[in-house]
């Protein structure tokens, strides 16, 4: 397994890099957000706090893509639900 300037060099870098400048800033954000826990949190908690974190900002990616429904689309798509399912 290559590592890297190794590994930017033999695979074009661009994409590469930036997946690894991604992860260096979200490993940075998850590192701040457990600091800012209490002293005692269990693994658990401290697997909450990332998971809610993580589940935010794929909500906001979805926004920032458009991918958002109308408060009617949702209501029409949670009627078909309930009638596809007997209720």
């Amino acid at each position: 397994m290559l590592s890297g300037w190794h590994q930017t060099l033999y695979t074009g870098g661009s994409d590469l890099e930036l997946r690894r400048l991604k992860m260096g800033k979200d490993k940075a954000e998850a590192l701040e957000l457990i600091r800012k826990l209490p002293e005692d949190v269990s693994t658990s908690g401290i697997m909450e706090e990332l998971y809610f974190k993580h589940q935010v900002d794929r909500g906001l990616q979805d926004v920032a893509e458009g991918k958002v429904l109308t408060h009617q689309e949702l209501k029409e798509s949670i009627a078909r639900w309930r009638k596809s399912s007997g209720r």
